[in-house]
Order: structure tokens, then sequence, then C-alpha cells
């Protein structure tokens, strides 16, 4: 047999290396700028077009290269950070490999200007697709600068896959706050398209903490310090009160190096037990330094996934030590001795639902129906008409409730075209069979058996089909604010909400401005309610970037299963009869009834054969 195992060439092998160290313009973004902090770079400079797939550049002011360096550098497993397997165990630089410019080097235009202190002149180096164009003599300033332009234009089919411009930032914006936050004495600039985005002075951590996520950053940070034998921890974490929906907030960093760790993160979760709600996530910017020898960073080519040799020790030194810093700054409960066990909520009624109050009229009562007598004796031309039926005057005004809980959202009718279950003398007789069960079902009878509905899935369904309709059609009705509200962003939120401002208007959000972390809101939908505005578009927020980046699904259904996640009914809210009755009507109504917008069963009919069976 003949033999068939062969050597690759060396173009091909970089571009297998090129699928795994660059997988989107952002892990350019994140090679560059760690090749730029190993270089003793003071001031980094990040320059983005179109999401990163124009150009990438990143020019920094330190040692630089010399030529024969420069043309080494694109080489693989060409390296200046180590020398022998042995250094693996002590790895204090970010990068080691030796595979990052070699692999961009394959996919991408890659210009590079480099000039050591030493030198007068610098290098000007051109690769295309792993081929060197030119090599020339050139005057540059001191360091390196980078420009790698039309990423993956030899892979067509990994360009395709890539996401559009406003994804794509996200990513590398990420990426460059993982970098410019664990290292605050160096100063960084960030442009995108020609506009500056992040302007960075050198500074503490504290500080650039603050500069990255916002002045409103200031006051939830609680520091944390720790020094032990195994392990030095330091950063900030939020205040329990400040707690998210979302992930955004929480990053670890063990050696100046961003790492993902599930199982640290799930004791910093468990430090703030109590504290927050079971759905929420704390924030957190925490610094590890342990040893270099006991850490393990060449497991994965993205360096983010790290093995330590002694997690559990970490883990309870970690969850000790937030847990310190609560009770130290007191943000932990306190114990209240004046409590008064009077007001606490019976036991037997734990359980029960709170019932709307019933008010009843007197509508033949009239206060100076005594004097009035007397006085239709005296003159006989007067007559007294009768008063019934004044509280016509006032119908629907009594089910109306202007001051709604945010997670207690009433239940419109919609138009009277569409279709529903129940109608007429129909609906009169189902209004009292319907009933709501454990605040989580709400239960009817149709023909074939028992209909049971998940009123938060079901409520769902309703206000997807409604918000998507009013986005496309743009038909949203606003409600006016008396006074306008103002509310305070980042930047990166900030961008966000320029991004679906069209769609946010569609729906009935009014914005007098968006400056710079700060938008003043005059107009919200009529479902929303003022003293919830702002968690609507924190939660809003929070749910567009993570959605936008796991799915490609378009703008306006990402931000209508948005609105409608947090604006549906909650599993515990009580409903009356009337918006039970509503909520299946609507959801029949609806162009997909049997799934929630995010694919979940909305409602399930037990047959009267299936309630036999049970009894056999």
């Amino acid at each position: 047999m003949a033999d068939i195992i062969k050597l690759l060439p060396d173009h091909v092998a970089n571009q297998i290396a090129a699928g795994e160290v660059v997988q989107r313009p952002a892990s350019v973004v994140k090679e560059l700028m760690e090749n730029a902090i190993d270089a003793g770079a003071t001031s980094i400079k990040l320059i983005i077009k179109d999401g990163g797939k124009t150009l990438i550049q990143v020019v920094d002011d330190g040692v630089g290269m010399s030529e024969t360096d420069a043309r080494l550098s694109f080489e693989r497993h060409a390296t200046s950070k180590i020398s022998s397997a042995q250094d693996l165990f002590n790895l204090e630089t970010k990068g080691f490999r030796g595979e990052a410019l070699a692999s961009i080097a394959a996919i991408a235009h890659v210009d590079m200007q480099t000039r050591t202190t030493d030198n007068e002149v610098g290098t000007h180096l051109k690769i295309e697709g792993s081929k060197i164009v030119s090599q020339e003599v050139v005057a540059t300033p001191k360091g390196t600068s980078i420009s790698v332009k039309n990423l993956f234009f030899n892979i067509p089919a990994r360009r395709n896959f890539l996401k559009s411009n406003q994804v794509e930032l996200r990513h590398i914006t990420d990426e460059f706050h993982r970098v410019a936050m664990v290292h605050p004495n160096v100063e960084f600039h960030f442009y995108n398209n020609g506009s500056e985005i992040f302007n960075l002075p050198g500074t503490k951590h504290r500080q650039r903490i603050v500069h990255i996520f916002g002045s409103k950053m200031e006051h939830r940070l609680v520091p944390v310090n720790e020094e032990t034998e195994v392990v030095k921890v330091s950063g900030f974490i939020c205040k329990p009160e400040f707690a998210k929906k979302s992930r955004g907030e929480q990053f670890f960093f063990a050696n100046d190096r961003y790492i993902k760790s599930p199982y640290l993160h799930h004791a910093v979760v468990a430090a703030f037990e109590g504290l927050i709600k079971s759905d929420t996530y704390p924030g957190y910017f925490l610094f590890l330094d342990v040893d270099p020898s006991s850490i393990d960073i060449n497991i994965h080519p993205t360096k983010t996934e790290v093995k330590f040799d002694d997690e559990n020790t970490l883990y309870a030194i970690l969850r000790s030590t937030i847990k310190h810093s609560l009770g130290q700054f007191n943000v932990a409960p306190v114990l209240d001795f004046d409590h008064d066990p009077n007001l606490d909520t019976p036991y037997s009624y734990k359980e029960k639902g709170a019932v709307i109050p019933k008010v009843t009229v007197d509508a033949t009562f009239n206060p100076f129906e005594e004097s009035m007598a007397k006085k239709s004796s005296s003159s006989g031309n007067f007559h007294k008409q009768s008063t019934k039926g004044w509280e016509d005057l006032y119908e629907g005004l009594g089910n109306q409730n202007d001051h709604q809980e945010f997670s207690s959202v009433v239940i419109e009718s919609e138009s009277e075209e569409q279709g529903t279950l129940y109608s007429g003398k129909e609906a009169e007789e189902h209004l009292a069979s319907t009933f709501q069960l454990r605040r989580k079902y709400v239960v009817s009878t149709v023909k074939s058996g028992m209909l049971v509905i998940h009123q938060n899935r079901a409520h769902e369904r309703i206000l997807f089909e409604k918000f998507l309709g009013e986005i496309t059609v743009k038909e949203g009705v606003s409600q006016q604010l008396l006074f306008p509200l103002e509310l305070t962003f980042n930047k990166q939120e900030l961008s966000v909400l320029k991004e679906i401002q069209e769609s946010l208007t569609n729906i009935g959000f009014v914005f007098e401005s968006l400056e710079e972390e700060t938008v003043k809101v005059t107009g919200v939908p009529m479902m929303v309610p003022e003293s919830g505005i702002g968690t609507v578009l924190d939660r809003l927020i929070a749910d567009y970037m993570e959605g936008y980046a796991n799915g490609s699904i378009s703008q306006a259904e990402m931000l209508a299963k948005a609105l409608s996640r947090n604006l549906a009914v909650r599993t515990g809210d009580v409903l009356d009869s009337e918006s039970q009755l509503m909520l299946v009507n609507n959801l029949f109504a609806c162009k997909e009834p049997n799934l929630s917008p995010f694919q979940k069963i909305t409602y399930t009919i037990i047959s009267e054969g299936d309630i036999d069976k049970k009894f056999n």
C-alpha cells in the first residue's frame, strides 16, 4: 500500500490554525491589543471600520521590533514570550503560542510598521494571505502599528457567517473592555468609523471602571480586598440592589488575564444568597493573583478557559471574602428587633389571592329628599325627577387601575375584527366557569374538555404579536409624561438605544434627547407604568444585546420578544374574572396561539376521556 500521510503546506496549516484563533473580528482585536500590552505600551489606539470587516488597526508605543523580528513574527510558533516547555508553567505574558500573527496574516491583508528605540528608521511589512508582498524601510514613530484589512478575504464562507456591523462592534467593545479594565495604568483610545467611542486616561481600577460603564457606577461599587497564601483577591462588587437580569457586568481576571469560570461565578452568587432575587445576577469586577505555576492557561486557543490546582480552596476564599465585604460596608440585611408581628400576613392567608373589593351604590339615595319633600308640598308646580341610572355616566371607570405595579399588567382587549374563543352569551356562561389556578394557570371549559392556559406564556404571545405589528405598521400609541424622565446609561447601552430608537418610537416611546450618558424620556407606551420605565429599558437593552449576539433574527422580532417578556403578567399575579376571559379570547385571536415567542407551549386541553382514564 502506498504512503498516504503527507505534511500540509504552511499556508494550509495557517488557515487551519486561523479557524481556532480568529473566530471573528473581536478575536483579532484581542490578540493585537494583548501583544501591545506585552510590548510594554503606555498608550494604545484601536481603530475600527465597518465592525472590523474592513479595518482593524492597533497602534502602540511599545518596544517595537527589529527588521528580522518583524519578518519572523509572522511565522508559525515564532514567539519572544517563551523559549522552553518549562516556561509554560510560569507564564507572565498574555501571548505565548506564536500563532496569532501567522493565523491573522493567513486570512487577511496585513500592513505593519514598527521601530525600536535604538533604530532611527523602522520596517514596513505587507502580507496578503501568508505571502509577503513587500518589506521596506520607513520613517515611523517608536512602537508598532498593525492594520488588518479585508478579514476572511480568501475564505468567503467564514466571511458570510459574520453578523451585522453593530453585532461585531459589540463583540469588539467587549474585548476592548476586558483588556482596558485590567490595565488601568495604560492609556486607551477607541475609534469607530472616524468617531471616538472611548478615551481612557491612565488611572486606577475604580476610575477605569467608572470611565467605561458611566458615572452611575461610582456609587454602586463595594471594594473587595483579601490576601492569603493561596490567592490575593482584589476588585469590586456591585451592591445587591443593582443586581440585573442579565450577566453583562461580570468580570474575572486571573494574573491580569480575563477568564471565564462558572465554578467561581457560583461562589460569588452563593455569597449574595438572600440578598438578591433568584433570577438576578450580581455585578462584579474581581482580580485574582495566584502563583503562575498553580494555573494552567494552555487548554484552549482563546486562553479564557483556565484550570486551577485547588479550585475548592479558591471557591471558599472567594465566597467568604465577598461576604466579609458585604458585611463590612453594611450591605448585609439588618435584624429588625422593633418589628411588629401584628403587621404580618396570617399563615392561613398566605396562599390566598387578593380579592378586588366590591363597591355597592344605592342609586335612589338622596340626602335632600326630606327637605325637597317639604318644599314640594308648598309648591305644586315642582316635580322631582328620578335619579336612577346616574351611575351609567361613569360606566367602565370602576375597572381602571391607574396605579398598577410593574409586575401586574392589565390584559387589554384586541380589536373587534379579530376572532375570539367566546363571545356573546357563551362568554357570559364561561365567565363563571373560568378561574385561576395557583396564580399560574387560567382554567376554562371547551367542548372537548378542560382548557389550561399558562398565563405568562400566553400573555407573552399576545404582546409579542401586538408589538411586532406596531413596529411594522408604526401605529404605536404613546402616553405623554407630565414631567420628562431623565435616565443614565453607559456608552455601550446608549449605542444600543440609538440603534433601536426608531423601533421604540414606533411602539410608543418618545425620546427628547439622547446625550452622553443621559436619556430624556417624554412619552411611553400605554401599558408601561411610569415607575417602571427605567427597569423596562434596562431589561430591554440587556435582552436585546444578549439575543442579538446569540441569534440572527430581525431587529423588530428581537425587540418584540424582549418587550413581551418584560411586560407580560408573571406567575403569581392575580387576574380578575374579566382579565382571565380576555386572556383566553386574545390568545386564540393570535396567529400562532399554541406557542410563546420563545417556542414554549402556551396551553393544553385535557379531554373528558383523559379524566375518565384516571378513574378506571
